[in-house]
């Protein structure tokens, strides 16, 4: 995949020298080699004639509520399956990730008493990075699946094949779609919050704790009716926001427009005050004292990733000065970057000046995971170095990929008590440095699969051939979901 930089150039971005493209002149992780380039050519000509499946408004629309969650005004929510199949892309499918990221906002919302941002694993994640490039299936080595946007599950379906770049976007189109009409149809409607089925669930405890959340929303809407000030159209719908992995830069280039800015756009930026400089607690070096500052554009346009409202770069391709920061440094789309055991501070603060070098506010998103045995030793650091470099970011703990682990039979499971050890960890240690956790990043289906341990169902390793059905990670199920939602928003309320 050879290319070059045209030499076009963003004017939110402080170099001239990137363009789409310009991420072909770097070195890249997780390689994709096609054998027909011609066929490459065009799917990727195809793609580029394809309309937007987000849109500019949107996506300022998200990066200024992450804004809010930066600010600790919000809550982020962000879940959805490891690796999507483009066989998901089904009504029931979508409907069942829908409610249960709306019912665990709701509870979210009980627990910490601030709005909740939802951002969906949905729409596009169909690729997968890989430790190796080959595996063994029933004795016979084959390519490793890498994703619906690349290749099959099934081994003999396991060529890389371009035209799956094509079919990855129109099942993106239609499952957005189907969220847009369930959502402007009334399914998020706060009226009707026992509509949203609570599927599998069947644990008397938790459905009697969600009850209760519901029959309070119900008497707070019944006194609202009845002194006149039911706003009833701000609450038949939410904003359901869409997000992959930044993966596959062939799709993500092909996808990559310059479009005017829409009326919608504001950005604020952090710098230092020289009052009353503060003292780290951690490092004992001056801490910046952030002065909100809006600040506007010299371009009325920019490049957008039309692909999706949110994307992010993960562990295995975060590198500086590699292709995957070279192509994300350039969009207007908020950005997530995985942040885990391996990453050192020098790289950490030096991704953020790459990818913000003008410390917009809702711009980055830090994704932690570093595993529950590790949080407490490599968390506050991290938290210390960002306050002093003046970067104002969301941080997100992501305790689902630091705690995976292989029963003695090689199933990959995780524990549900090590993710919430994690989560309550990183709660702690955000309130114990001063800061404050903005948001939880799961891997989650609303089927009753058994691909988790533990949970109030006490599920153990030789359950889970009951329902595992992942292609890739294991999930949480709805009920292991809805259980850590009330778990933290618990740990809200008490903060």
């Amino acid at each position: 995949m050879n290319g070059h930089a045209n030499g076009a150039t963003n004017g939110d971005v402080d170099s001239s020298d990137w363009s789409p493209s310009s991420w072909r002149t770097k070195p890249i992780k997780q390689p994709v080699l096609y054998e027909n380039e011609a066929k490459v050519d065009q799917s990727r000509l195809k793609l580029r004639h394809l309309p937007p499946i987000v849109t500019p408004t949107e996506i300022w629309k998200l990066r200024r509520a992450l804004a809010e969650v930066a600010q600790g005004k919000a809550f982020l929510l962000q879940g959805g399956d490891c690796a999507e199949l483009f066989d998901y892309c089904n009504d029931n499918a979508i409907e069942s990730k829908i409610k249960l990221l709306l019912q665990m906002s709701l509870v979210l919302i009980w627990g910490g008493n601030k709005p909740v941002v939802r951002i969906a694993r949905m729409a596009g994640q169909y690729a997968k990075p890989r430790s190796s490039p080959v595996e063994m299936v029933d004795g016979k080595q084959v390519p490793s699946f890498r994703g619906d946007i690349l290749n099959g599950y099934q081994p003999d379906q396991r060529d890389i094949d371009p035209q799956r770049l094509v079919q990855a976007y129109f099942h993106s189109a239609a499952t957005l779609n189907y969220v847009r009409a369930q959502l402007a149809s009334g399914i998020a409607d706060l009226h009707n919050p026992m509509d949203w089925n609570l599927g599998h669930v069947a644990d008397p405890g938790l459905l009697e704790k969600y009850s209760t959340i519901v029959n309070s929303i119900r008497e707070s809407l019944r006194f609202m009716r009845t002194v006149g000030a039911d706003t009833a159209g701000q609450l038949e719908t939410v904003d359901l926001f869409t997000s992959h992995e930044a993966l596959l830069l062939e799709y993500e280039e092909a996808l990559t427009r310059k479009l005017r800015h829409p009326s919608n756009r504001t950005t604020t930026t952090t710098k230092t005050s020289p009052a009353a400089p503060k003292v780290s607690p951690l490092t004992g070096g001056a801490l910046l004292n952030p002065a909100l500052t809006p600040t506007t554009s010299p371009s009325n346009s920019g490049y957008y990733n039309t692909s999706a409202h949110f994307l992010w770069v993960g562990d295995r391709t975060r590198q500086p000065d590699h292709a995957h920061i070279e192509y994300l440094r350039g969009i207007e789309n908020p950005l997530g970057i995985k942040v885990g055991p391996t990453t050192t501070t020098p790289d950490l603060l030096q991704l953020l000046d790459l990818v913000n070098p003008r410390k917009e506010i809702g711009k980055v998103t830090l994704i932690t995971r570093y595993g529950a045995g590790k949080v407490d030793e490599l968390l506050p650091a991290h938290i210390a170095a960002v306050r002093e470099s003046g970067h104002t970011v969301v941080w997100q703990c992501d305790p689902m990929h630091g705690n995976t682990r292989s029963t003695s039979s090689g199933i990959k499971t995780r524990s549900f008590d090590a993710v919430f050890a994690e989560l309550a960890a990183a709660l702690r240690i955000h309130k114990e440095c001063g800061s404050f956790l903005g948001g939880v990043h799961l891997e989650l289906t609303g089927d009753a699969v058994t691909e988790c341990t533990g949970g109030s169902e006490g599920w153990r390793d030789e359950d889970l051939g009951l329902r595992y059905e992942t292609f890739c990670d294991p999930r949480l199920n709805e009920k292991q979901a809805l259980e850590l939602a009330f778990l933290v928003a618990d740990s809200l309320r008490a903060g």
